[in-house]
């Protein structure tokens, strides 16, 4: 078995587990950028998505000021091709982690790429929640972090995960340009050590690891939302 698979993917046996460039540190680095680009972005995305909820003209607090901010905040970075994103906040990138290159300087544009995607998201997710649940909340006093915490992210936890899904496995799929600024990762073991080399079996792997860690987080993602819809009901 391991003789047949060096005979037909010598490249990829060549490039090894260890080094700069080995599978395990590919594997290792979008690992990484993809868990706390995700923290971070999702923490921005569930911040901008509840006030987008709560500030509109309808919502709870409506403030049309703080309203159109988040909104126009969300919109821009939503419209800006990550590519460009990459160079645009290179100095901003610098400020925060000291270099514009390698994995923590991903981390960076990857947040603020992913951010206004979840934030969207989020607040499609927390408008579906029965808006008599909302209403009944305040008719008993309850306070808009109670409104908040206790009727939109709890009752709208099951969607909450789904979009959430969606959203880790477009973070993953920007971890492969991230490797424009030398972050590395299975995109750009894809792309440098397959594709420009002309190593079709480097690509072809490369791809197939991507697709099992979509496929393990769409899974695992299923699992919880079904579970929190059934306790939701």
């Amino acid at each position: 078995m391991i003789s047949w698979f060096e005979k037909i993917c010598p490249n990829v046996v060549q490039l090894g587990w260890g080094g700069d460039a080995g599978w395990g540190t590919s594997i290792f680095q979008t690992l990484f950028m993809t868990f706390w680009a995700a923290i971070f972005g999702g923490i921005l995305g569930i911040i901008f998505g509840v006030l987008l909820v709560i500030t509109k003209d309808d919502g709870i607090r409506p403030n049309k000021f703080w309203y159109n901010v988040c909104d126009k905040l969300v919109s821009i970075f939503r419209a800006i091709p990550f590519v460009i994103l990459l160079a645009f906040v290179a100095p901003v990138t610098q400020k925060i982690v000291g270099t514009q290159i390698g994995m923590k300087a991903a981390l960076v544009p990857l947040t603020l790429g992913v951010f206004p995607f979840y934030a969207r998201q989020v607040q499609v997710a927390l408008e579906s929640v029965d808006a008599g649940k909302v209403e009944a909340a305040q008719s008993i006093g309850a306070t808009v972090s109670d409104i908040i915490f206790d009727v939109y992210l709890r009752e709208s936890r099951s969607e909450l995960i789904r979009v959430s899904t969606v959203t880790i496995i477009s973070l993953i799929g920007l971890t492969a340009m991230a490797g424009a600024i030398g972050a590395g990762g299975l995109g750009n073991t894809a792309i440098s050590y397959g594709y420009n080399r002309f190593n079709n079996d480097v690509t072809w792997v490369a791809t197939i690891l991507v697709i099992i860690l979509i496929f393990i987080v769409q899974i695992v993602g299923d699992f919880f939302a079904k579970r929190m819809n059934h306790q939701n009901r």
